[in-house]
Formats: C-alpha cells, sequence, structure tokens
C-alpha cells in the first residue's frame, strides 16, 4: 500500500509536485534550465540531450468546438526532439489516453499546414505521478512506444511515454538515480534535511529550487495559502467518502450535500484539477461541473 506524505507543514522543502511549483522549480527558478536537463538526460539517456529551450505550455486546437491543452512545460532540443513534461497529483480515469491526446499537439506542432511531409522529431511525454497507477507492479519507472502486436518491433521510435510513479521509489545506497529522483520529488515536503544518499548536481539543485529559504516573500505566501486550499480539498474529499456520498447520491443527495460537493469541485477547479478527476471524487455530473462556471 503506497501512501501520501502527511507531514508537509515541516515548512523545510516546497511539495513542487503540484503544478505551479514544479513550473517553478523546472522553468523559472535560478537553473531550471540546468535541472530540467539534468532530469531529462536520467530518464532518457540514449538520447543524449544536450540543451534545451522551453516551447509554450498551451496548445489550441484547430479543429472548432475541441478541446486545447496546457501542460505543465514542455521544451525541445537542439535536434528539435520534444519533451512534454506533466505532473498528475492524484488519479483518474483515462490517465493513458489523456497522455496520448496531450502527446498529439507536440507532434502537430512539427507539421507545416498544407505539407505532404510528416516527418516528425521524436516526442516524449512525461508523466511524474504523485499517486499510483499499476498497483500490482512493483516497478516505479514504465515505458511504452509504438510496436508489433506479435513481434514486438518497433513500428516508429519518435513516440515515446514515460511515466514515474514516485509512491513507490525507495531510497537506498544502490537505488538507481531515477528511483532517487522519485523519491526526492515524492518526499521533499516531509523532508527536514538532504538524506546523504542525494548527492551530485541534480539534487544540489533540486533542494535549492524547493528550500522555501529561497523563496521571495509573495512566493511564500502564496506557496502556504496554496498548501492550505489543498489540505482542504483533501480532506473533504475524504469527509465526503467516509460519509458515503456516492452512495447517498444514488439514494437522492441532501442539499446540504449537494452544496459541499459543489464547493469542493469549485476548489478542485480552482486548483486545476481535471474536471474529470472532479466528476469521479465529487459525484457531480459533467453539466453540474460546467454549471460552476470556473
Amino acid at each position: 500500500m503506497f501512501t501520501t506524505p502527511n507531514d508537509e507543514d515541516r515548512g523545510v522543502f516546497a511539495n513542487i509536485l503540484l503544478d505551479e511549483w514544479f513550473k517553478r522549480s523546472f522553468k523559472e527558478y535560478g537553473n531550471a534550465k540546468r535541472l530540467m536537463l539534468l532530469f531529462l538526460q536520467a530518464l532518457i539517456p540514449e538520447r543524449e540531450i544536450a540543451s534545451i529551450e522551453y516551447a509554450s505550455e498551451e496548445s489550441t486546437n484547430q479543429n472548432p468546438g475541441k478541446k486545447s491543452i496546457r501542460v505543465d512545460v514542455e521544451c525541445y532540443d537542439k535536434n528539435g526532439q520534444r519533451f512534454v513534461v506533466e505532473v498528475q497529483r492524484e488519479a483518474q480515469h483515462f490517465f493513458y489516453d489523456r497522455a496520448v491526446f496531450n502527446s498529439t499537439f507536440s507532434v502537430q506542432r512539427q507539421i507545416l499546414k498544407g505539407s505532404d511531409n510528416y516527418r516528425f522529431e521524436p516526442v516524449y511525454f512525461i508523466g511524474i505521478m504523485r499517486f499510483v497507477i499499476e498497483e500490482d507492479d512493483d516497478r516505479f519507472l514504465h515505458r511504452f512506444s509504438l510496436t508489433d502486436d506479435e513481434t514486438g518491433k518497433q513500428m516508429t521510435d519518435d513516440l515515446h511515454y514515460i511515466f514515474l510513479e514516485t509512491p513507490k521509489c525507495r531510497l537506498k545506497s544502490d537505488s538507481p538515480l531515477t528511483e532517487k529522483l522519485g523519491y526526492a520529488l515524492y518526499n521533499l515536503p516531509s523532508m527536514v534535511k538532504r538524506p546523504k544518499e542525494l548527492t551530485g548536481e541534480i539534487f544540489d539543485l533540486l533542494f535549492s529550487s524547493a528550500d522555501l529559504s529561497n523563496f521571495a516573500p509573495e512566493e511564500k505566501i502564496k506557496y502556504l495559502s496554496d498548501m492550505t486550499t489543498e489540505r482542504d480539498i483533501r480532506n473533504q474529499i475524504a469527509y465526503a467518502k467516509d460519509k458515503g456520498i456516492e452512495q447517498g447520491r444514488q439514494e437522492g443527495i441532501a442539499q446540504g450535500v449537494a452544496r459541499r460537493n459543489a464547493e469542493i469541485a469549485k476548489a478542485m477547479l480552482a486548483k486545476g484539477y481535471d474536471p474529470a478527476t472532479v466528476q469521479e471524487l465529487t459525484g457531480l455530473t459533467v453539466e453540474e461541473i460546467a454549471a460552476l462556471g470556473v
């Protein structure tokens, strides 16, 4: 059984597995570009990534009425290879499907309108998960690509998916770098000091970016406010589950419970939770969520 850290009030390191604070560490703060480069090199050593540039995180769907996306961080190297890095804090239905959908925008960006040339540089979707997606699999790192069902032969070497299940990562002296990274990312908010096993430039940069003493005063105020909201949402969800909200919905939810669900949903949407996750955890319908106007 894998659990979420519940020691996030020690106030030494920030929880950067939240969208805004992940982006701060891996795109905006100090040597963020170097940290992202080292992170990609650790996860994808076969690509020999030498440098990166950041791309826009927002992609617009050219088909009217169809969904556009905004990812956490997207970057590319000098060879045009693209890397989409997404943090996912809560389990949700169709998570793999969402990863595939988001990755297609990085492919489309490379194809010129009106061109008959569909050649594109490799795209890697990297999901950093604060939850377990494969309960019966002890592996913490999963890699997928398009292959022949019978022979295993790769159809293309230009579309890959990597998922890091951070709750499964353990810290041992002989842990591979990827596992140490997952452990650090997951456990940062409950650490009071940096473990001796986490050495090297990548951890120097990671811990520096997450050290709350390095936050500007306005950043720290915003972070602490975000963490209060995050805990409130978590507690409200736990309370709703304990009270059997899903069963209550089938029997006709009382108005007070319905109002509480709507408040939870509003807070979750404001914090960037995916509507599908909000629907699953609150029991609201798609129409009810849309009517909230968030």
